[in-house]
């Protein structure tokens, strides 16, 4: 599943968006020859360049991975513009993305924006962290 989709899906998009191999490898700060293995699927990117390919093309991580075939960024799909998130810290995009990503997460009262409660998600964020890390 895997490699197969992912390199497609790569090769896919920067042909949608009619970029060259040399472009996107240096929009991203890779070698050509890196790029190339990603999309033919003898390399696999790292979680971090997974994420500069999502952002650089606007879809979600799971788009990329095969695990939804929806395009959009999970963010889009929570009602958060492209300009707000990316005015989110890194550690809010994180708080964020965690919760965007847990599909057994229900919230009473529920906001209109989810980005009214990150407040509140940021302490509920750092709770679960520390639990986790005493389970270990």
């Amino acid at each position: 599943m895997g490699e197969d989709i992912l390199a497609r899906r790569l090769r896919t998009l920067r042909e949608e968006h009619g970029y060259l191999q040399k472009f996107v490898a240096d929009k991203l700060g890779i070698k050509s020859n890196t790029l190339s293995g990603y999309e033919n699927g003898t390399r696999s990117p790292d979680p971090s360049m997974l994420s500069n390919l999502a952002d650089l093309y606007n879809v979600s991580i799971d788009y990329l991975l095969g695990r939804t075939n929806n395009k959009d960024a999970l963010h889009t799909q929570a009602g958060i513009s492209d300009d707000d998130y990316n005015n989110l810290s890194a550690y809010q995009k994180e708080v964020i993305d965690f919760f965007l990503t847990r599909e057994n997460l229900f919230f009473k009262n529920q906001p209109e924006n989810i980005l009214d409660a990150l407040e509140q998600f940021e302490v509920y964020y750092e709770v679960w962290k520390k639990q986790q890390e005493s389970k270990k």
